[in-house]
């Protein structure tokens, strides 16, 4: 093939055509932020200014949108802001996008949605011996804000507190034999 500048229009709107094919190929896996799909069509030619039209083209269509992509980041379930804000930044989406995007974020629904899973989590975490430091470091790896993880702990504990004691620890179902 020739160089990348002496490329008769042919062979150009063939190269195009592939890599627009390729780019619809790569969104419909999953969607990808305009970095993620800029850096795959950069994989696949040298040619900046057809990466950048293929990409402009997909936008054009609606098939890429930054936006989107921070949207459903933000709704996933059991993560908290801090995870939100990390991954989008990694999957480099604008500063101003996520913070946008944050600032839609309910800190109500982030709560509920630490309880829902320390709920799910509370029958192991309650058999370590620090429960509350243990769900604490599980709900902060999740990118929770302390006053969530806090507020969780606290309704958790108060709810394992209002369970019946039967005064016998664990396994003393059936007395020794003597």
């Amino acid at each position: 093939m020739t160089a990348e500048g002496a490329r008769t229009p042919e062979e150009r709107q063939k190269a195009r055509d592939d890599l627009l094919a390729y780019a619809f190929r790569a969104l419909s896996g999953r969607a990808l932020t305009e970095a993620e799909l800029r850096t795959r069509l950069l994989r696949r030619t040298e040619d900046r200014a057809l990466a950048e039209e293929v990409l402009a083209r997909v936008q054009e269509l609606g098939y890429q949108n930054d936006e989107g992509v921070a949207r459903a980041e933000n709704s996933r379930r059991g993560v908290g802001g801090f995870r939100v804000r990390q991954t989008l930044k990694r999957r480099g989406v604008e500063e101003g996008l996520i913070a946008e995007t944050l600032a839609a974020r309910d800190p109500g629904e982030e709560q509920a949605d630490a309880l829902a899973l320390l709920e799910r989590r509370w029958p192991s975490l309650a058999r370590k011996r620090d429960p509350r430091a243990s769900a604490y470091a599980f709900l902060a790896r999740r990118g929770f804000a302390g006053s969530a993880i806090w507020a969780a702990i606290h309704e958790m504990s108060g709810r394992a507190e209002d369970l019946p004691d039967t005064g016998e620890a664990p396994g003393e179902d059936f007395p020794d034999p003597e």
